[in-house]
């Protein structure tokens, strides 16, 4: 995963943000702590694992399309298909043209590596996010203590405290920490490649710059 890329669109996307919001000189760091935890709800909703309450435990990884042409009123329409860029026809305008066919899982996930990419920019803790592939491939989700609603929680409590702790050196070990469990529930939990993420984070991050284009 080309993460030093995955920075430079990151730190394009969030300085085009604060210059056309007029966010100069502002502290957006709580904000994008909430952004982060929030998004991370999002996932966890789609993903499912936690229902214990519902006869579907299943991830949602419906497709839907994205129309290029129905800016004025984007649409996303049901689909059976997975994570490809096709030329279909929108069922809504009609017009034949390149859309995004998604997976809401992958979609909701890589919603929280902008997030987590956010942060590290803004605190310095780049060099943390390097972690090595190999140390991934080592988790067995047979391992995950308390399953993935335990690691989910290990991930969020080591999260809170990167932003609570006020010694820097316990900061960085705990968002290391809260990013590698991140990578270990979509990798080892869910099966996403490294590869798929770094695409999926490619297609959503020119999502996002396009409704900042839009007046989003």
């Amino acid at each position: 995963m080309n993460l030093e890329k995955m920075f430079e669109m990151q730190a394009e996307l969030d300085n085009r943000i604060i210059r056309e919001k007029g966010l100069e000189g502002q502290d957006l760091l709580p904000n994008t702590y909430v952004a982060l935890i929030t998004e991370l709800g999002e996932f966890a909703n789609e993903g499912r694992w936690f229902k214990h309450w519902s006869e579907n435990q299943e991830p949602n990884r419906t497709g839907y399309i994205d129309c290029d042409v129905c800016v004025d009123q984007p649409g996303r329409y049901e689909v059976m298909h997975e994570g490809e860029m096709l030329s279909l026809p929108c069922p809504k305008c009609e017009d034949r043209e390149e859309v995004y066919v998604g997976d809401r899982l992958l979609e909701e996930y890589v919603d929280c590596l902008h997030f987590f990419l956010s942060i590290s920019i803004k605190k310095g803790w780049i060099e943390d996010m390097h972690i090595p592939e190999e140390s991934l491939f080592d988790f067995k989700k047979e391992n995950f203590e308390g399953g993935l609603s335990g690691v989910y929680l290990e991930m969020q409590w080591h999260l809170l405290n990167s932003r609570l702790f006020k010694k820097e050196d316990v900061k960085n070990l705990h968002f290391q920490s809260a990013w590698g469990l991140f990578l270990a529930i979509g990798i080892v939990g869910f099966g996403f490649t490294l590869d798929q993420i770094e695409e999926a984070y490619m297609n959503k991050n020119a999502v996002n710059h396009k409704r900042q284009q839009e007046g989003y």
